[in-house]
């Protein structure tokens, strides 16, 4: 029972300086400007610190560009090319105790290269298919401000924000998967690599962009209807075009038809009234199309127009 009372009053001691501390740190009359700062890695920097109080000594402790402890009341901690990535400065100040203020600080370094690829797989994707993507993100720091953006034209289809806490340099690799079909033949993939560093980071924030990835897109044709009703004239053709990827080629069946015929249109000239079926095919399967063609009818000619007005004009006379 004693020892844990003993325990208790240690914890309450603890407790109690802990709150003494950083009580006393957080009324240290010190101002920083800026009071956080983002430099990129090599370029230089430059912080005041000042005070109001009359004091014993102020300075910055620092492992590039150290001020030593001096009477002024304004002392700045200046770096003309940082190249320290776990740098940490802190201004103190001596009244009759010491105190200090920590100034935070982001290095960063864009992307050497922005790279996207597919993932085990080259040529032509098949419709329907799923691929992956994925993009290399070279030389980046801190990766825990790094956004990957995915854009397929031009809009944004997926985005990825990362949480290691890693201030050096990292090579990172993100990953999308796509399922493509016939309206994605042709249409370009790209991947973007943004530093999000707050409102004291550069504005617009830093960002390199892959080059374009043109996907081409396998698939098979498909016509928008499957029959079609046609009156014979001279005018009248059956076409049968259809997209498709590759190309497709075009073959007629019908019992009218005494030649083979390869074009994806059937001229007039070759018609007759019944039906006409054409299938489109390629590497990735066929469609078939059927075309019904109907006889409009004979049409009066002039001398039977002319006979029918000659008999109708001598049944006048008769009646």
């Amino acid at each position: 029972m004693l020892q844990h009372f003993f325990g208790l009053v240690y914890l309450s001691a603890v407790s109690q300086l802990v709150s003494f501390a950083g009580t006393h740190a957080a009324k240290c009359p010190l101002q920083l400007n800026p009071q956080r700062v983002v430099v990129e890695y090599g370029g230089s920097v430059s912080v005041n610190c000042n005070t109001s109080v009359t004091h014993q000594g102020m300075g910055w402790e620092a492992s590039e560009g150290a001020v030593p402890k001096s009477r002024d009341n304004l002392i700045t901690w200046r770096v003309s090319e940082l190249r320290e990535w776990d740098i940490q400065p802190v201004c103190y100040l001596n009244l009759k105790e010491q105190c200090s203020s920590y100034l935070p600080i982001t290095i960063y370094k864009t992307p050497d290269s922005v790279s996207i690829s597919t993932v085990n797989h080259n040529g032509p994707m098949m419709e329907g298919n799923q691929y992956e993507l994925q993009c290399d993100v070279l030389n980046v720091a801190p990766v825990q401000y790094l956004t990957v953006k995915w854009y397929k034209g031009q809009t944004l289809v997926d985005q990825t924000n990362f949480t290691d806490t890693t201030i050096t340099p990292v090579n990172e690799t993100n990953t999308l998967l796509i399922r493509p079909n016939r309206a994605d033949d042709g249409v370009q993939y790209r991947c973007e690599a943004e530093l999000e560093l707050g409102a004291e980071g550069p504005q617009p924030p830093p960002k390199l962009t892959s080059d374009p990835l043109s996907v081409e897109v396998y698939y098979k044709p498909q016509h928008s209807s499957s029959t079609e009703t046609v009156s014979i004239s001279n005018e009248v053709t059956l076409n049968c075009t259809v997209k498709a990827n590759p190309a497709p080629t075009y073959t007629w069946d019908s019992e009218h038809l005494k030649e083979k015929i390869t074009s994806s249109v059937l001229p007039s000239s070759k018609l007759s009234p019944g039906k006409y079926t054409c299938i489109a095919t390629n590497s990735q399967g066929g469609d078939s199309k059927v075309f019904i063609v109907k006889s409009t009818g004979s049409r009066p000619t002039f001398w039977t127009v002319l006979i029918f007005f000659q008999l109708l004009f001598a049944l006048i006379i008769v009646i």
